[in-house]
């Protein structure tokens, strides 16, 4: 049994590293299009959806580490993730980012509704990753507002 609890936490820590690292992808591509933005639209799409994407890869590092750490496993270490070429222009990198964030919180969701995070009995996991989808829930919203409004 000990080995079955063992295997599934090491899974659980798994799909951690792969919904941050999508989160990283996301933080890269917001973070090019920054680059290409005007100074007002550039404020805009910090304030919007570059602070909670942040914010929400912040508290997935520090999900992924605490439970590692509580667990006696070997945690991640995340390495920043490349945004792609310029020629992808603005819309390119917000529908890069929307889609890596989408992914983030798909694969959370599917973590969350599997009740392995329930059966490994790890309360500050489970806050951890409803925070995390809390923290995203809105980006789609605000990415669609901000590509609806982009360049009036």
């Amino acid at each position: 049994m000990a080995y079955a609890a063992g295997e599934a936490r090491q899974d659980l820590l798994a799909t951690v590293a792969e919904a941050t690292d999508a989160l990283a992808q996301a933080l890269a591509a917001l973070g090019a299009a920054y680059e290409q933005l005007d100074e007002q639209s550039a404020d805009r799409l910090e304030e919007r959806l570059f602070r909670p994407v942040q914010v929400a890869y912040g508290r997935a590092k520090r999900t992924h580490a605490g439970f590692a750490e509580r667990h006696g496993l070997a945690g991640a270490s995340f390495e920043p993730a490349t945004a792609g070429l310029p020629s992808q222009g603005v819309k390119g990198f917000l529908d890069r980012a929307l889609e890596a964030v989408g992914e983030a919180d798909s694969i959370l969701a599917e973590l969350q509704d599997s009740m392995m995070p329930v059966e490994v009995g790890d309360a500050e996991l489970r806050a951890g990753l409803a925070e995390v989808r809390e923290l995203i829930g809105g980006v789609a919203a605000q990415g669609r507002e901000f590509l609806r409004t982009f360049g009036r």
